[in-house]
């Protein structure tokens, strides 16, 4: 008989449950911080309809998605699709739910995702995000811009890396102020992607890139220098402001930019943000602030956290105006990375509390009974049935759990044990 492949499929993660405990709790921490920030959660279906997840998509979302195959005549006719974000389900859910929910609408969502890639190293074909989105109706004040992000930090403070997390902001509608201020609107996608890969690439490269697209010698050195402008916000908004664009949206821009890190400045974050014109984010659904999170000391990782403010994303599902500011921690490739980097390590405690062991199954009844005091108490508790031999069931007990009660037929006479530490 041929064996069957047990293997996880390539780019799925698969943890022992030593492991799968530090996950968990790296989830938890983000989770309880959400919820400390007063997001609110919510979760979506992971199946939906390929109309509303490809609604607004770009590049090769189409090409990644994995399509559900139906074979019930009496399923939904519609093409379905595992969902690849949490925000493309997010604004149909906020239009289903509209009239039901109060606004500002404060949501957490954590959750499996979904994407057909090539699998990589630290990149995952299955993973989890932990998003946090603001959603306004009619209009959404710029300070949850400064919320959103903040909230993100402290999540990264509670993880306790012992490295510092730095958030690097800019604003999409300066650079699209100033393309409009050099006359190359219609080279945006173009540039924006360009830039978006800038730092993954020799300067020559991108110089080569901005020369392809039609850019000339002059416009091309003027945006080389333009995207190296970072630093705090005082020193980039200087620069920009020296740079002496009159467009009102790249001014907007500078504006947006320079309060929502002023504002987190004033929130205590001043040591953990920068401004950098290099980030823009390759989704096109965003409108205008935009960042992502890095490790400066361990480079290497590329970004742990993105996001930024989407004005139109539900544009696809309804009239109403419903712009939103969202981040997502994506804890798969995180957690891959943080412990190539020996920043997190396997708990060491064992996740089970007491191990109760009776001698025979003459004792099975009087286990269960203590088990459930137990655990009424708070404590987690496991039972070892077992027809080896009680030293195996000693070193079972031992590996697994903190504590261990034997039970013989005295200690169901007496209704008194003694417990063990290991």
């Amino acid at each position: 008989m041929k064996k069957i492949n047990t293997s996880p499929i390539s780019g799925m993660q698969e943890l022992l449950p030593e492991t799968q405990a530090t996950f968990n709790d790296l989830k938890n921490r983000i989770s309880t911080t959400y919820m400390a920030h007063g997001f609110l959660n919510i979760e979506t279906p992971m199946i939906d309809r390929c109309e509303v997840l490809l609604a607004k998509a770009g590049g090769d979302t189409e090409k990644q998605i994995y399509k559900v195959v139906k074979t019930a005549e009496t399923l939904d006719d519609a093409d379905q699709a595992l969902r690849f974000d949490h925000t493309v389900p997010l604004a149909r859910y906020v239009v289903e739910h509209e009239n039901d929910l109060k606004f500002p609408f404060k949501v957490s969502q954590i959750g499996r995702n979904f994407r057909g890639e090539r699998a990589q190293r630290g990149r995952f074909r299955e993973f989890y995000q932990c998003d946090v989105d603001v959603i306004g109706r009619g209009e959404l004040p710029l300070y949850y811009d400064a919320d959103v992000i903040a909230t993100l930090l402290e999540a990264f403070d509670n993880f306790g890396l012992g490295t510092p997390v730095v958030a690097r902001m800019n604003n999409r509608k300066i650079l699209s102020g100033l393309l409009a201020e050099f006359n190359l609107e219609t080279n945006a996608d173009e540039i924006f992607g360009i830039i978006d890969h800038a730092e993954k690439v020799p300067v020559e490269k991108t110089r080569e890139a901005f020369l392809e697209v039609g850019l000339g010698s002059e416009r091309v050195d003027a945006m080389l220098e333009f995207i190296e402008i970072h630093g705090s916000r005082a020193e980039v908004t200087a620069a920009l402001e020296k740079m002496g664009v009159q467009n009102e949206m790249f001014k907007a821009g500078v504006s947006e930019l320079d309060f929502v890190m002023k504002t987190l400045e004033a929130d205590g974050k001043g040591s953990a943000i920068m401004a950098d014109m290099k980030i823009v984010r390759g989704l096109d659904y965003y409108t205008g602030t935009v960042f992502e999170f890095n490790l400066p000391e361990y480079k290497q990782v590329g970004s742990v956290c993105g996001g930024g403010r989407y004005e139109n994303l539900a544009g696809y599902f309804t009239e109403q105006k419903l712009p939103g500011v969202g981040g997502s921690i994506g804890l798969t490739r995180l957690f891959y990375v943080l412990k190539e980097n020996n920043l997190v390590k396997s708990q060491e405690e064992k996740p089970i509390d007491t191990a109760v062991v009776p001698i025979t199954d003459n004792e099975l009844l009087f286990a269960m009974k203590v088990a459930k005091d137990l655990r009424e108490k708070g404590e987690v508790v496991t039972i070892v049935s077992s027809s080896r031999k009680l030293g195996d069931k000693l070193k079972y007990a031992a590996a697994v759990a903190k504590k261990g009660i034997v039970l013989g037929e005295s200690e169901v006479e007496s209704g008194d044990f003694e417990v063990k530490v290991f």
